[in-house]
């Protein structure tokens, strides 16, 4: 779960003036050059295809698993032309080599190791000082599967901290991970709403933090043996993942997986609240552990999905909807719509609809708002005998005005 590290190191580096995500590889690391996709008429592989995994460069979790010790000069020769699966910026190619690459342009451009920028940016000022590149003296050991049940365990030996440990080096504790899902999540809060936000905003915007968590390169779809089509919802950012959840919106998560260990660290933004499941049993499917549990969290309520505060303007528009759908008046609807509202239905009908709405279920009794967006809100309304949702937009323009409403008796 190392690739997040080096995301925001990077992201510091640009927010610094010191390098562009869209510069290509090559210009900013010359020894990188070869890394090219064959057909000339391919665009440049650049900083931000390495990041959001779209570089096009071939899947290699199994080799690169085993060579997180790589030597600069080896390095050079693993990317001395290799192999493409696509075209850079067509589709999701998971590599890790190219986080080695992402090293590398890191090391040319500022004359210090990706690791040690990690370490001094981010790690020593967060306090992660259980987070290291070189394995503790009280490590956890890993363990390879059995072949047979009776069969001894057989320890894995630590990779040494290579030229493409910035894919994956990293030895961390779940404690120091729960500060950087902290760190990663308040770039969601406002500034008021979380105690570390100064802090946390000197060492990586909350802009910067934000970007690494959308999507920028959609998962699609990938065949079967059947030849059928699997969809893997969401996306990857800048090394993490991003996933919908059915009750809690966005979720963001990554894995680890080396001979000898299995990691996944699982949140939910817009609330802060996190999962993390750490193992020692090579490529542990720890994050079945994490979804598991957070679907259950999610489904008894203890976990619930967050969401902008609403604006005055919200409060104060949904207000005035409610009031005027218990008693039309045109002129109230006149200052509160924008004037597509009434060429989009005539106000008389508007007024029909609101009235038979109230004859049936009763007055509108204002319950509460939740903000979608800035601009887009529902409004929840309790009758006799009903609960109400009415959606509505507010303008682009100023005075925020409602662009759109739709009531519906909730289910």
């Amino acid at each position: 779960m190392t690739k997040s590290f080096t995301a925001a190191a990077i992201l510091a580096l640009r927010d610094d003036g010191a390098l562009c995500l869209d510069d290509p590889v090559a210009g900013l690391a010359p020894s990188m050059a070869a890394v090219a996709h064959p057909d000339i008429s391919a665009p440049a592989v650049t900083v931000r295809h390495l990041l959001s995994m779209s570089s096009g460069l071939a899947t290699d979790d199994a080799w690169a698993d085993r060579h997180l010790d790589l030597t600069e000069d080896e390095l050079d020769a693993a990317a001395a032309f290799p192999m493409f699966a696509c075209v850079p910026g067509t589709a999701f190619e998971y590599s890790n080599l190219g986080f080695g690459v992402l090293g590398r342009v890191v090391l040319e451009v500022t004359g210090t190791r990706l690791q040690d920028v990690v370490t001094e940016r981010l790690l020593e000022p967060l306090g992660m000082r259980r987070t290291t590149w070189t394995a503790p003296d009280d490590a956890l050991p890993g363990f390879r599967e059995r072949a047979e049940p009776d069969d001894p365990l057989v320890i894995e030996p630590f990779v040494g901290d290579g030229s493409i440990a910035p894919m994956g080096g990293l030895f961390t504790t779940a404690r120091d991970l729960a500060t950087w899902i902290d760190f990663l999540s308040s770039g969601f809060a406002a500034d008021d709403r979380h105690e570390r936000q100064v802090e946390y905003d000197a060492l990586l915007s909350a802009a910067s933090r934000r970007e690494m968590q959308r999507i920028w390169t959609a998962l699609g779809q990938v065949p079967t043996v059947s030849r059928t089509w699997n969809v893997r919802p969401g996306g990857y950012g800048f090394g993490l993942r991003v996933q919908p959840h059915d009750r809690l919106g966005e979720v963001v998560t990554h894995s680890g997986g080396l001979p000898g260990f299995g990691s996944n660290m699982r949140w939910v933004p817009a609330t802060g609240v996190g999962l993390i499941a750490l193992s020692n049993s090579t490529y542990a499917p720890m994050s079945d552990v994490t979804t598991d549990v957070l679907d259950l969290l999610a489904k008894s309520d203890a976990v619930r999905s967050g969401g902008p505060e609403p604006t005055a303007d919200q409060r104060d528009r949904a207000e005035r909807l409610v009031a005027l759908l218990n008693g039309w008046s045109n002129a109230a609807a006149a200052e509160l719509f924008t004037d597509n509202v009434m060429v989009d239905q005539p106000f008389d009908q508007r007024a029909d609809a609101a009235r038979q709405l109230v004859e049936e279920h009763g007055s509108l009794a204002f319950a509460r708002i939740v903000a979608e967006s800035a601009t887009s809100a529902i409004v929840v309304a309790h009758t006799r005998h009903a609960e109400v949702h009415i959606d509505f937009q507010l303008s682009v323009t100023r005075p925020a005005r409602i662009q759109l409403y739709e009531a519906v008796i909730a289910p």
